[in-house]
């Protein structure tokens, strides 16, 4: 049997903005980091070390409940620019190995490093992915003093699904033959999308594992996530056609952020709103674009996803600007009805900017 159609790396930081504090302040190391708006002040948590994160401090957690929950926690202010260039070396380093990369995020990507592992005997794909994974996680850490976890499958949600499996500093590779055996006793909450109210929902209907919806009905499956259900139970055999895309021209910028609990309360949704204009103004930034447009992006409990842009008068590409942008068009178009699952930011019509602008960042 061929052991993979394709050979897909999920290639995951760990603790990425607070290993980079770490790293930079050795007297930080094997303490409870905390990076965002400290305890006293509005505003949410960006990335915890490990340490804190024994406290149950998660990312996008308002502050405030972070400093309860580890009160000895060393809170520090966000360095965009700083986590934004160490982002763009790492992914020299990711391009050294394969130009097939597509980057999700300031610190993670997924890599196809099919032609790297070609092997006459197809078995020997597997020992050869290994290897390159390996390789890349050394090198990562020689180069930059930082830990990665690879995922190895033969699509990106195997190979994701993978790379959060042993972090922090782990590789997991998933054999085609055993992905469905892999993915069978992992928990519902897994799956990149399934949060507490989507689990919630199927424990009711008695699903617990992945193995629970491999089993499942289409009806019972529809009974507890709508029209999620076809999918989802695709995603339980191991199965997603998502292409990687490497289309090199940026058109937007953009970022997201699913909520541990489906909320409704205004002043976290706009602290949450603050968070991602940051990420997006920060990658504008570094990038050396401006933006015309802004666009929010509101998923709801039930799944209904709506998306409402702006076009702006003049470009921007401050964080301060972005933010007023995207509470303009949730309060406009009357977003705030209902429990909301995710929010997301961006921005298109990116152009070099001309004339002085407004960094405020």
């Amino acid at each position: 049997m061929i052991p993979f159609a394709r050979v897909i790396f999920h290639v995951d930081m760990d603790a990425f903005f607070a290993a980079i504090e770490q790293r930079d302040r050795p007297e930080l190391r094997g303490k409870p980091v905390i990076v965002g708006a400290p305890p006293d002040r509005r505003g949410v948590v960006c990335t915890a070390s490990y340490e804190a994160r024994k406290f149950g401090v998660k990312s996008a957690m308002p502050s405030r409940t972070a400093g309860r929950l580890c009160p000895h926690g060393i809170f520090l202010k966000p360095r965009g620019a700083v986590y934004g260039a160490e982002s763009a070396l790492i992914m020299r380093i990711l391009a050294d190995f394969t130009p097939l990369v597509e980057q999700v995020s300031v610190d993670e990507a997924y890599l196809d490093v099919s032609a790297c592992v070609r092997e006459p005997d197809p078995v020997a794909a597997i020992p050869a992915s290994r290897r390159l994974a390996l390789e890349l996680k050394r090198r990562i850490f020689r180069e930059r003093g930082l830990t990665a976890s690879i995922g190895v499958g033969s699509n990106k949600f195997l190979s994701k699904v993978a790379s959060d499996f042993q972090k922090p500093d782990g590789l997991t590779l998933v054999r085609e033959e055993q992905k469905r055996d892999f993915l069978r006793p992992l928990p519902v909450r897994a799956i990149p999308g399934i949060g507490p109210v989507s689990g919630a929902r199927l424990l009711e209907c008695s699903i617990q594992t992945i193995g629970d919806i491999q089993d499942s009905t289409p009806a019972r499956l529809r009974a507890a996530v709508g029209s999620f259900a076809e999918a989802l139970h695709a995603l339980s055999l191991g199965e997603d056609r998502r292409e990687l895309s490497f289309d090199e021209e940026r058109k937007s910028v953009g970022s997201e952020h699913t909520f541990e609990v489906d909320t409704s309360d205004a002043r976290r949704i706009a602290e949450t709103l603050a968070s991602l204009a940051e990420d997006v103004a920060g990658t504008l930034a570094r990038e050396g674009l401006t933006a015309g447009t802004v666009q929010i992006k509101v998923r709801y409990a039930d799944f209904t996803t709506l998306t409402r842009q702006m076009t702006l008068g003049e470009p921007v590409v401050s964080a301060r600007e972005i933010h007023q942008a995207a509470l303009h068009l949730l309060e406009r178009e009357k977003l705030l009805v209902g429990h909301i699952r995710l929010l997301g930011v961006s921005t298109s019509h990116l152009a070099p900017p001309s004339g002085q602008l407004r960094l405020g960042l």
